[in-house]
């Protein structure tokens, strides 16, 4: 007797923890499978640059495009179980990449390794972003978001810690391992941290997808750790001053103002923007007292002040940073040295300037993202992938307002990082390519229709 009992009670102990045991997941499944590379496309976006600075420095160089065999592999499985989604923007966006590549080795540069790196931003990365829409859901959305808070306070320690350490530390490493340190110039002797990423850039993005996370939380708090979601807002209000990016700060605002106009439309959201507002006020007068925060502080304010100064104010940084380049793009177009087929993929990446002169600190085409786009495709392919760009962030906007509009917060929250960096994002720089991907894979998944 006392046997059975025990085979009956060890069985039901199987049956209680089998869903936890790794051989009862369901690998055959191939959206598991897609969903699980989607997964760790994330995760190396998060940590490649730490791979390349500190645990692998010798691997720096073949790290960087470290995303790109888990993006061709996501795109070979959809395909292969017939999941690869049906849209016009994909099929535009090839044609355009393979002609444009094709049109490089004839009449553009001709280097083939760096056309391979300009035309993987359109046949790998830019479909991803698809593929996330069709095979996450909803809930995998709401995962990847919760997932987001968790790294956010780590972060918010790591930047810390840079920013108050010499650009000698091991934390401060530059890719490679440099020893004269990955920290970007800022204010008097502090640098702006990088946090896991190889630049500042990526650190400014990181927490400006942080910020959509969290103001959505806020308002929808039944299924978020409320320890971790103060933790979160903690982080961001830190990270701000720490980052001494204005865009940071920027971004936030518009997260902010997206955020105010949800709850003008549904009047339960105010009590829950002033709990927020509330929390602010406390963390602020908290940190207040501290050397530690009114440092970070003081030297975010010099480094406002004094490139306000140099740029010409605030309402020009808006228009240069994010408006600006529109115009400069289309006068790019009427150069000289412009060519019908332009100057070749890749060329105005960083990527494209080190193995075409060996100096990857300079901007071959134009530092701005559309004369980029121009300048290495043309101005009639380089333009139709800028009016792609537009047509897809408006038809997200638009998608996101209706939802908005029957009580959906999820899509409108998620669009107030989406949409510059959708539209003007510079995706000759690997992370931020990979932040677009994410952000608009999250944004492709949350809405209902198909765009």
């Amino acid at each position: 007797m006392t046997e059975v009992m025990e085979q009956e009670e060890t069985q039901v102990m199987q049956r209680h923890f089998s869903r936890y045991k790794w051989y009862h997941i369901p690998w055959n499944d191939p959206v598991l499978m897609i969903k699980l590379g989607i997964w760790v496309y994330f995760f190396l976006l998060i940590f490649e640059g730490g791979l390349r600075k500190w645990f692998l420095p010798g691997l720096a160089t073949p790290l960087l495009i470290i995303r790109d065999p888990v993006a061709l592999w996501i795109i070979i499985k959809t395909y292969q179980h017939r999941l690869f989604p049906s849209s016009f923007y994909i099929t535009l966006m090839t044609f355009i990449g393979i002609f444009s590549f094709m049109a490089t080795l004839a009449v553009g540069h001709g280097n083939i390794m760096v056309a391979l790196f300009g035309v993987r931003i359109l046949l790998l990365h830019f479909p991803l972003m698809f593929i996330m829409g069709k095979i996450f859901d909803r809930e995998d959305v709401l995962k990847m978001m919760k997932a987001t808070l968790w790294l956010a306070v780590p972060m918010a320690l790591l930047i810390a810690l840079q920013f108050y350490s010499p650009q000698s530390a091991w934390v401060n490493r530059g890719v490679g391992g440099d020893m004269k340190g990955a920290g970007f110039s800022g204010s008097g002797e502090f640098f702006r941290p990088p946090g896991t990423f190889s630049f500042t850039t990526g650190n400014v993005q990181f927490f400006s997808m942080v910020a959509p996370c969290v103001f959505y939380f806020f308002l929808n708090p039944k299924h978020i750790n409320k320890f971790l979601l103060v933790g979160a807002f903690v982080a961001l209000v830190i990270a701000i001053p720490l980052s001494i990016s204005r865009s940071l700060l920027l971004n936030v605002l518009i997260t902010v103002g997206i955020t105010g106009i949800a709850a003008v439309r549904k009047t339960e959201y105010f009590s829950k923007l002033f709990a927020i507002g509330a929390v602010a006020v406390v963390a602020l007068f908290l940190l207040s007292q501290t050397s530690f925060f009114n440092v970070s502080v003081g030297a975010f304010t010099d480094r406002f002040t004094l490139a306000n100064e140099s740029e010409g104010g605030a309402e020009n940084i808006l228009m240069d940073r994010y408006l600006g380049g529109m115009i400069t793009a289309l006068e790019y177009t009427f150069t000289e040295n412009m060519s019908f087929f332009g100057l070749g993929l890749g060329m105005g990446t960083n990527v494209g300037a080190q193995l075409l002169l060996g100096n990857g600190a300079v901007f071959l085409i134009s530092e701005d993202e559309w004369g980029r786009l121009i300048g290495e495709m043309g101005p009639l392919f380089g333009l139709a992938v800028v009016v792609m760009r537009m047509v897809l962030v408006l038809n997200m906007a638009s998608a996101s307002y209706g939802q908005m509009k029957r009580g959906d917060l999820l899509p409108w929250v998620l669009l107030s990082f989406g949409f510059m960096v959708l539209l003007q994002g510079q995706w000759s720089q690997p992370t931020s390519v990979g932040f677009s991907t994410i952000i608009g894979g999250m944004l492709l998944a949350s809405i209902h229709k198909k765009i």
